[in-house]
């Protein structure tokens, strides 16, 4: 197997689109957990905009991350972070997330880089990056964001709750904020317990509306 190069996705990456669509799906059927689907035209979009980063082994697409911009570049997000299954379990999702992290800090040095997931895997990478978790009302207002989480399965919690909570956690990192000392906040087994709870509990509120309807 050839060796596994991290770069910025251009034009040239095109035809990977609708692979690097069908592998987020998927993952996220496999995992239970509700995502908003991209379509491979939006994902071109953002490799000919040079703000998605890929990961190519030969001529295998092996990873995939991208950028989003909102509220007039002041929040920047990283989204579809995923690992072909072939290449999972060799910890590339954490260098394509950092070469994203990095890469999106030099594009977009005044933006606050922000989040909202599930993953467990994905909140450590952040956690390691210095991200931190927050509500849902310090990460970007800006309506078009919360728009792409229509088609996740989810979105009824979201919007019962008005946009304040949902099964996803938070995450940000404020680059003009100065850390003179990195925190670790991150304890796998009490985020999970966490995380449970908030399931349990947003999946009963969640069968009160379905009973509602």
């Amino acid at each position: 197997m050839e060796k596994v190069k991290i770069i910025i996705a251009t034009e040239n990456h095109f035809r990977y689109a609708k692979e690097i669509c069908e592998v987020i799906s998927d993952s996220a059927k496999v995992r239970g957990t509700g995502i908003a689907k991209r379509t491979p035209e939006y994902i071109q979009t953002k490799m000919q905009n040079r703000n998605a980063v890929i990961a190519i082994s030969g001529n295998q697409f092996a990873g995939f991350c991208y950028i989003e911009i909102w509220g007039h570049e002041k929040y920047v997000a990283h989204s579809g972070l995923i690992v072909h299954p072939n290449f999972r379990n060799q910890g590339l999702a954490k260098k394509i997330k950092e070469f994203t992290f990095n890469y999106s800090l030099k594009k977009y040095p005044m933006a606050k880089v922000f989040g909202i997931t599930t993953g467990l895997a994905v909140m450590k990478i952040n956690s390691d990056l210095g991200y931190k978790p927050v509500t849902f009302s310090e990460l970007t207002d800006d309506p078009k964001f919360w728009a792409g989480c229509k088609t996740c399965t989810n979105y009824d919690i979201l919007t019962s709750k008005k946009h304040k909570m949902c099964l996803c956690t938070g995450m940000l990192y404020d680059p003009l904020k100065e850390v003179k000392k990195k925190e670790k906040w991150y304890d796998k087994k009490v985020l999970k317990r966490l995380k449970n709870i908030k399931q349990t509990m947003l999946a009963s509120n969640k069968q009160l509306l379905l009973w509602k309807k």
